[in-house]
């Protein structure tokens, strides 16, 4: 198998940036949801995700690296195309802002909580008025987020559920798996052979686009769909990648990315379809999965990964993996 294509979320719930190459480390794709979006509330901010606020799918992003930027640091573009408009409007923002004289504030994602930075009003600005109700643009830094599933906690014994545990803790315990505004882990993995599946489910001549299921790799090659249900390990470039736990889904697998809306017609159901037989978590029962949440095996070193990268799966899981976030799923 390989990698057929390889996206990075600079800010939380915008479109995707489709890279061919991007560096992995332990905590995710760099540059990956360092951004995030807060609704400004009476009562405080709301976390803006896609299956509450589909206009979200209307803002496009691209990263311009330091090297492609004429002499600044880096910087990542980010272009909203309103439905009926022919004119769209572009928002450059510094892709490791300064963060010296920025108000930081509590994130709480998922009950994950951490701080983060208030970006400069400028930028917050532009988004409120494109989004037609004020936003705040935060910047996540140097802050991490806490991992937590029940059952990626160092644990004794044989099972291959320990054994997952501690290649992906190690010994220096829960501490070690953290992440960005990323909703669970690091990375997300797709098959495209399990996408073939999903776009079986539609009409002729339609095809889902796997950007719905947010997956920061995907793989093709599988011999068949769902097979990844059951990888424990893949190897990529010679570093490591423990898969802990299926991808739970949500009504933003619906959303009709052309107009920032529910979408209509069979496209506007997919997620019923996949509830037919795809609730195959018994942790999450109600939930369809597509996709593996993963984890960065510590021993290795930041790497890089490119598109046609050879993908091995040296480890299969006997059981499905059973999701463990509480109050989640």
């Amino acid at each position: 198998m390989k990698i057929s294509e390889i996206y990075v979320y600079p800010i939380k719930s915008l479109r995707p940036a489709q890279l061919s190459e991007a560096v992995a480390t332990k905590h995710g794709f760099a540059n990956d949801r360092r951004f995030m979006l807060l609704k400004a509330m009476p009562e405080g901010y709301k976390n803006m995700a896609v299956c509450h606020f589909p206009e979200m799918t209307l803002f496009l992003t691209k990263i311009v690296f330091p090297e492609q930027d004429e002499g600044e640091k880096g910087s990542v573009v980010v272009e909203f195309r309103a439905p009926g408009h022919t004119e769209s409007k572009m928002l450059k923002i510094p892709l490791q802002p300064d963060t010296t004289n920025l108000e930081l504030f509590e994130v709480s994602i998922h009950r994950s909580t951490t701080q983060a930075f208030k970006m400069p009003a400028e930028y917050s600005l532009w988004f409120s008025e494109c989004f037609g109700y004020d936003v705040i643009l935060a910047y996540l830094g140097d802050n991490l987020r806490s991992v937590l599933f029940e059952d990626m906690k160092p644990a004794k014994g044989n099972s291959w559920l320990s054994t997952i545990s501690n290649t992906i803790l190690g010994s220096a315990g829960p501490e070690e798996a953290r992440i960005t505004f990323a909703d669970c882990a690091p990375y997300l993995l797709a098959s495209k052979t399990s996408l073939v599946d999903v776009s079986s489910r539609l009409p002729e001549g339609e095809e889902m686009d796997v950007t719905k299921f947010r997956p920061n790799i995907v793989i093709e090659g599988a011999e068949e769909a769902w097979e990844e249900d059951y990888w424990g390990k893949i190897e990529i470039d010679g570093a490591e990648l423990t898969l802990a736990h299926n991808c739970i889904r949500c009504k933003s697998i619906n959303i009709d990315y052309t107009t920032g809306l529910p979408g209509t017609g069979e496209s506007g159901s997919v997620l019923k379809k996949l509830q037919k037989d795809r609730r195959v978590d018994k942790g999450a029962k109600w939930s369809a999965v597509f996709g593996r949440y993963s984890f960065w095996n510590s021993k290795n070193r930041d790497t890089t990964f490119r598109v046609g990268d050879e993908v091995t799966v040296t480890q299969r899981n006997p059981e499905r993996t059973t999701w463990s976030w509480k109050g989640l799923g």
